[in-house]
Parts: C-alpha cells; structure tokens; sequence
C-alpha cells in the first residue's frame, strides 16, 4: 500500500511540474511566444539569459517570466530586461487588471502602460510576489543586482476582458550616472533631473525591445 501511495505521488509531482514548466522558448537573445500573445521578443544581442519560473502568484494567476540581463565579468548586473506572462486562473473570473497609468507607449504595434521608479537593494520583496521571484531567481545564477537602479515597467493587455497581461520591465544600474534612488525620489537632491532621466529609460527601452509578430 506504501509503495502504491508514492507512485501516485510522484506521478501527481511529475504532472504538477509538466504543467508548470514555463510554455516559451528561447532563441539566443529572444523569447518565442506561440501564445498569449503570439509574437518574438528580441533584446540586444549583448544579453545573456539567466532562466525562467513559472508558478501560480497568490494563487490566483498563471505566472511566467523570463530574465536576461547584460553584466559584467564579476556578474554585476547593469541592465535587467524582465519579461513576464500572467493570466488569472479560469476559477477566479471576477478578476480583471486594473492599470491605470495616463502614460503609453508603442512596441511592435501594441499599446503598453507605462509606469516609472528608482529602487535600492534594501527595498524588500512581497512574499511571495513576482519581485521576490525574480531576485531569487538572479541571485541563484550568481549574479548581483545594483545597489541603485531606475526602471521602467510596460503593460500590454491582451484584450477587452483584461485578463492576461504582457510584462516587460527593464533597469538600469543608477552607479554609472552618480546617483542614488533616495537622491532622485521626491525631496532628493537630484529630484529635478528624474524627468528627464525618466524620458531617456524609457526611449531606451522601446529601442532596445522588438517585438514581432
């Protein structure tokens, strides 16, 4: 009866990590994406790949993301392209995504929200949260994330339902440029050049990521 019980519950293990295992493929320096959405995402070809996980976030979403970044020989991380595939679970259809950023942008011909921020290495993770994730996820391939960076994050929703997303988020080590998070939050001292710092990550972003269908 013992040796029945474990075969049943390595098959249900076995089953639980077939259906879990992250769905697209990589290509080099891109992700293919046979659905939600279909299309090819292409990043420089500079970027190294650092993996992916995929896990059901707070039990309510199928989430999937993919990490790249471009560092350097010591593995200091100096740009993190973050791409992330989240759709609620079929049991929970009262849910929606709720963006509400006044600011787009256009990639590949889809439309994307578009929201800004600095961060420090101090600035801790949700449990359990996507954030909490993909710093695990860079930290178990050995590499570092910057004591400072900017980011921006762009959201494409797939359709009028807003159901499932399309999330690309890409930082920018803040060491090169002197400038600390606190120095360029609201009350910082470098507080009057986020605009346009801002403006410059953002243009970088959307030349930096092709999409195609």
């Amino acid at each position: 009866m013992r040796k029945r019980f474990l075969i049943i519950v390595s098959l249900a293990g076995s089953l639980f990590a077939e259906t879990t295992a992250p769905e697209r493929k990589i290509d080099d320096n891109a992700i293919i994406s046979e659905h939600d959405p279909k299309l090819r995402i292409e990043l420089p070809a500079s970027v190294q790949y650092v993996g992916a996980d995929r896990w059901i976030l707070y039990e309510i979403a199928d989430c999937e993301l993919h990490a790249f970044v471009e560092a350097d020989e010591q593995k200091n991380v100096q740009r993190l392209y973050w791409i992330q595939f989240e759709g609620y679970i079929p049991s929970r259809l009262e849910l929606h995504h709720k963006y509400d950023s006044p600011r787009h942008a256009t990639i590949g011909g889809l439309d994307f929200y578009v929201d800004t921020w600095t961060s420090s290495q101090d600035d801790k993770s949700k449990p359990g949260s996507d954030g909490e994730h993909i710093r695990k996820l860079i930290a178990s391939r050995g590499y570092k994330m910057p004591a400072n960076a900017m980011c921006v994050r762009l959201v494409h929703l797939l359709d009028e339902a807003k159901r499932k997303e399309l999330m690309i988020i890409y930082g920018e080590d803040l060491g090169p440029i002197g400038f600390s998070a606190v120095d360029l939050n609201k009350g910082g001292k470098a507080y009057d050049q986020w605009p346009t710092l801002e403006k410059g990550l953002i243009e970088r972003a959307k030349k930096k990521i092709v999409l195609k269908n």
